[in-house]
C-alpha cells in the first residue's frame, strides 16, 4: 500500500517573534470587535483592514519582491494567518488573492498579468474571487459547462457560476471554463481565464444565506468578450492548474478554525471548574486541534519544499471539517437544558447560533467530504 507522511515543523525564534508582532497588532486593531464579529472567521470583510495588513507586509508574504511580495517563508505566512484567524480578524477582502490567485499567477500567469495585479494584491488594494462551482454540477467540477468560445482577438464567454464568494466586492475572477470539447470530455478542454469583473455582459446576483448575510453570489456571463491575454497558462491545462491550486485552498488553518470562536466562548463560560462531561469534551477538542494544527503546518512545510501535498491537504480539509462541525454541535448539547442563560453567556449563545447555521457549509466548500475521501482513497491505493 502506498505510504504518505507529514513533514517536520519550523520552530525558529524569528517565526515566534513575528507571532508576537501580529498579536500586538491585533490587540490594537481588534479592541472594538465583538464576539459575534470575531465569529465570522475568515468570511468577515473589511477592505480598510486588508489595506492596513498590506502596509505591514502581511499579504503576499511569500511572493517575490519584484511583484510586490516580501520574499518571506511559508511558515511566516502561516503564523500571520493563524493569529488573524484565531482572533477572528476580517480577512475576506484579500483572502482569495493571497491564498490562491497570487500563487496561481506566479506559477502560470504571464509577465504582464503578474506585473499588473500582484503588487496591487499585496498592497490590499485588489481583490479576487474564484469562479469554479456551477448550477446543476454539485461538487463535480469536471462537469463545467461555462464556455469560452475562441473568437477573433480573444474569447466569447457564456455560462453561470454559483456560490462565488464576495464576487460583488472583487475586482477580478479566476474563471474555470471549457474552451473546447463538451461536458462529456470531463477534465479535457478546460482552461482558466482572468476576468475583470467590470467587463460588459457580467451580472452579479446576491445569494443571501440563512444568517441574513450576503457573501455568496451567482455570476452570469452573457456574450462576454475577453481579450486573448486573459488566458492563464495554456489552453486546455485548466484542470491541472486547478488541482495544483487546491492544495493551497484545503490545507490552511482556516480549515479547522472556522468555528474556533465557539471554543473560545465555551471555555470562557465553563470557567475553571467544568463538570466531568464538559472537561472530557474540552480535552478531546484540544487534542484534535493540536493534531490538526500539526498536520496543517506539515503541509506548509511541503509547500515550502516544493512537494505536491494534494493527498495530505485533502486529509487536513476532511478532518478539519469534521472538527468544525462537531464543535458547535457538542457545545449546544452541553447547554441543551439552559433556556436562556445569564447575561455573561450571551456572547456564547450568539456565536454558537451563528456557527450552527454556518456549519453545514464547512463540509461543502473547498470540496465535499465524499470528493475528498475519494482523493484520499485513490492516493492510498484503495480504489
Amino acid at each position: 500500500m502506498p505510504q504518505f507522511s507529514f513533514s517536520g515543523l519550523n520552530r525558529s525564534p524569528a517565526v515566534e517573534l513575528l507571532r508576537d508582532e501580529v498579536r500586538a497588532f491585533i490587540a490594537e486593531e481588534g479592541r472594538a470587535w465583538t464576539a459575534l464579529r470575531r465569529g465570522e472567521s475568515w468570511s468577515g470583510f473589511d477592505a480598510a483592514f486588508s489595506r492596513r495588513l498590506g502596509e505591514r507586509g502581511w499579504i503576499g508574504m511569500t511572493w517575490p519582491k519584484q511583484y510586490g511580495g516580501h520574499g518571506r517563508t511559508a511558515f511566516e505566512r502561516y503564523v500571520v494567518l493563524e493569529e488573524l484567524l484565531a482572533a477572528g480578524a476580517p480577512v475576506a477582502a484579500h483572502w482569495f488573492a493571497d491564498r490562491q490567485t497570487g500563487p496561481l499567477l506566479l506559477k502560470f500567469g504571464t509577465e504582464a498579468q503578474k506585473s499588473r495585479l500582484l503588487p496591487r494584491m499585496a498592497r490590499g488594494e485588489c481583490f479576487s474571487c474564484i469562479g469554479m462551482s456551477e448550477p446543476n454540477s454539485g461538487s463535480d467540477l469536471a462537469a463545467v459547462q461555462t464556455r469560452a468560445q475562441p473568437v477573433d482577438g480573444g474569447w466569447r464567454v457564456n455560462g453561470t457560476k454559483l456560490w462565488t464568494t464576495y464576487a460583488h466586492e472583487a475586482h477580478y475572477m479566476v474563471l474555470f471554463c471549457r474552451t473546447s470539447g463538451s461536458r462529456e470530455d470531463r477534465q479535457g478542454g478546460t482552461s482558466q481565464l482572468l476576468v475583470d469583473l467590470k467587463t460588459p455582459g457580467i451580472t452579479i446576483r446576491p445569494i443571501v444565506d440563512m444568517t441574513g448575510r450576503h457573501h455568496f453570489n451567482e455570476v452570469v456571463f452573457e456574450d462576454v468578450f475577453l481579450p486573448s491575454d486573459a488566458l492563464i497558462g495554456k489552453e486546455g491545462d485548466g484542470w491541472a492548474q486547478v488541482t495544483s491550486e487546491l492544495a493551497y485552498e484545503r490545507s490552511g488553518p482556516e480549515r479547522f478554525l472556522s468555528s474556533y470562536r465557539v471554543l473560545v466562548e465555551l471555555v470562557r463560560v465553563l470557567g475553571n471548574a467544568p463538570d466531568d462531561r464538559a472537561a472530557v469534551a474540552l480535552g478531546r477538542f484540544a487534542a484534535h486541534l493540536v493534531t490538526l494544527r500539526h498536520l496543517s503546518k506539515s503541509v506548509t512545510a511541503m509547500l515550502e519544499e516544493g512537494v505536491d501535498p494534494q493527498l495530505q491537504a485533502s486529509i487536513v480539509k476532511d478532518l478539519g471539517a469534521v472538527f468544525e462541525q462537531e464543535l458547535p454541535e457538542l457545545a449546544r448539547e452541553l447547554f441543551a437544558h439552559e433556556a436562556a442563560g445569564p447575561a455573561l453567556n450571551q456572547d456564547f449563545y450568539a456565536v454558537l447560533a451563528q456557527s450552527v447555521m454556518n456549519a453545514p457549509s464547512y463540509s461543502l466548500r473547498g470540496g465535499t467530504r465524499e470528493i475528498l475521501r475519494g482523493i484520499i482513497s485513490r492516493g492510498l491505493g484503495l480504489r
